[in-house]
């Protein structure tokens, strides 16, 4: 199919041509032509190029600062969701939410701001709902490592239209156990993997999560078991269980600490790390991170998950979450957003990059 985007409509119909291109991750091609199209109509002010089904673009007026603008262009599957509607001034549709109408909003300043006080780096990436080796910033780290680069990156993910500060550090662990088999009727002769796994599960149970305030921002933990397996048979004491458990830390922690902490909590278990990810600090004090929170007029707060905050944090980039959208609502049928969050969004970033 083919997509037109008209980047001088209102942001609001522009979230509606954006949900209404379907870009479930791996076919986001239509929307990143449209995507490139668009952009590459305001060359007069802006340098554009694409690596995939990703679009980047710039402007190069020689500001002391810059500041980069991410956004992904893909959604999860459909689920119904589809065609977007407009009702009583909320958006529904799939990728209204995350992070349709982010990307909207980028767009919509890429082509209004074009004599910014900043200098303006705006990133529209593939492949962020799935596997992290296809994100598609990978690929512009390694092709355009130098786009990345400025003194704030703004993830316009859903943050119901305030600045949520960071991100928590991610960790995924598998917990094996092992016994011998018998037959069940003669129990006593085995040993029952699955139910050595009790003691972990209570120890889950009990597990008080740490709270912790960063500059101003206070982020709680979590530990939760994810998946549980065992057993062969109907007759036969299992002799191999597995219990995975998902870990969010605070950003005070790196994957070394966390990992060092959940083997003190799992003691005398064999467990393994099967992915982590670091979180990312508020980056709150950054002068660029300073304007945006006076623009927005509201406390920040601390990002509860993982988002890409953590990639450029991970270079040195102070991060911050904005956008519209309740993040709750994320991956559900239900994905729908106020039209106000989106016109509060694109009014607040006008107002943080204008001269």
């Amino acid at each position: 199919m083919t997509v037109e985007l008209d980047l001088t409509a209102d942001p609001v119909d522009l979230t509606f041509a954006v949900v209404e291109a379907p870009s479930v991750s791996g076919d986001e091609a239509a929307l990143a032509d449209a995507v490139e199209r668009a952009l590459r109509a305001q060359a007069l002010h802006l340098e554009v190029v694409r690596t995939g089904n990703t679009v980047l673009a710039r402007t190069n007026l020689g500001r002391p600062s810059r500041v980069v603008f991410a956004g992904h262009i893909d959604t999860v599957p459909v689920n119904n969701n589809l065609p977007p509607r407009l009702v009583d001034g909320v958006l529904h549709g799939l990728g209204s939410v995350d992070m349709k109408g982010g990307v909207a909003v980028m767009l919509h300043l890429a082509a209004a701001v074009t004599d910014p006080k900043h200098d303006l780096t705006f990133l529209f990436y593939d492949c962020e709902e799935v596997e992290a080796e296809r994100n598609g910033l990978n690929r512009v780290e390694r092709e355009y490592r130098d786009w990345m680069d400025g003194d704030l990156a703004v993830v316009c993910e859903p943050s119901n239209g305030g600045i949520e500060a960071g991100c928590q550090g991610t960790m995924r662990i598998r917990l094996r156990t092992k016994g011998t088999r018998a037959h069940v009727a003669r129990g006593w002769m085995g040993v029952n993997a699955i139910h050595a796994i009790g003691a972990a599960l209570a120890t889950l149970a009990a597990y008080e999560t740490r709270v912790v305030e960063i500059d101003g921002c206070t982020y709680r933990e979590g530990l939760q078991a994810v998946h549980i397996e065992g057993g062969v048979a109907g007759n036969v004491v299992p002799d191999a269980a597995e219990l995975r458990i998902n870990h969010r830390f605070a950003p005070d922690r790196g994957p070394e600490q966390a990992e060092a902490h959940l083997r003190e909590v799992f003691a005398g278990y064999d467990i393994d790390v099967v992915d982590s990810a670091p979180g990312a600090l508020p980056g709150l004090t950054a002068p660029a991170a300073r304007e945006l929170v006076a623009a927005t007029g509201a406390t920040p707060i601390a990002k509860l998950g993982w988002t890409d905050v953590a990639r450029f944090a991970a270079l040195g980039i102070p991060a911050v979450n904005f956008g519209p959208g309740d993040p709750t609502l994320a991956h559900t049928q239900q994905e729908n957003v106020p039209v106000e969050q989106i016109t509060h969004c694109a009014r607040v970033l006008r107002q943080f990059v204008s001269r």
